[in-house]
């Protein structure tokens, strides 16, 4: 039988550090819910906004799939790998971190913020030698229909990651309804809603409300809107 958790926008976990504002879905550093752990191995869904000419100074991951998507604004990437990139709306990042790698990251611009998704996946393999890359997407390619930008494969589309897990990216217009089939029947998917309204199924979702389903092969997407949205389709059992 087919299950689901709901996230309405203003549940989210909040931090405040003035020159950083970020809402979290699951808990992360001072936001702390025991409900609200994870989804499967998708650990992190942080939504940021960065302010002019401020950053993340340089720290430290190791042993997960950290993947940035920018929503608006150019942020600047920086880390010990030796690469240093600037990544924009259209753009996806990915790094493995692996055995451990240390990085910053910060808005570009003096007069503009950046807002982008921050998210970690838990890979299915630990300690693999760390590994970065970034990929510029066709933005037309995601209008009523599903775009992918993630997968288990570097021979796919988008940038792949160490685990089992698709994500797409979906411009629907107002009207507009597909189906989404899973590509594994061990996966779950979460949708997050970026703007706009949709439903789910027959689960209605406002702007940044997500949605967890498991236990189903496909679901049905409706825009009540003009919408973005990023579906996620992971593994829920955690790696042992």
């Amino acid at each position: 039988m087919e299950n689901i958790v709901l996230h309405k926008a203003e549940t989210r976990g909040h931090a405040n550090h003035g020159w950083l504002q970020s809402y979290h879905t699951f808990s992360f550093a001072n936001y702390r819910n025991a409900e609200r752990m994870n989804f499967g191995v998708l650990r992190v869904l942080n939504d940021d906004t960065v302010a002019p000419g401020m950053g993340f100074g340089t720290h430290p991951h190791r042993n997960m799939e950290i993947i940035s998507i920018p929503l608006e604004g150019d942020l600047k990437h920086k880390d010990s790998m030796g690469n240093t990139t600037t990544i924009h709306y259209g753009d996806v990042q990915v790094m493995s971190a692996g055995t451990g790698v240390q990085h910053s990251e910060f808005n570009k611009n003096k007069d503009s913020q950046v807002k982008f998704l921050q998210i970690w996946v838990i890979p299915n393999k630990d300690n693999v030698t760390p590994r970065y890359d970034q990929i510029s997407l066709n933005k037309k390619d995601r209008v009523n229909r599903f775009q992918q930008i993630l997968s288990p494969s570097s021979e796919d589309e988008g940038v792949w990651i160490h685990q089992n897990a698709w994500f797409h990216l979906a411009n629907f217009e107002n009207g507009f309804t597909s189906k989404y089939k899973l590509k594994s029947k061990d996966n779950g998917l979460y949708v997050f809603n970026l703007k706009g309204d949709i439903t789910v199924n027959e689960q209605e979702l406002a702007t940044r409300d997500g949605l967890g389903i498991w236990n189903t092969n496909e679901l049905t997407v409706k825009a009540n809107s003009d919408s973005e949205f990023l579906l996620m389709e992971v593994p829920m059992e955690l790696p042992k």
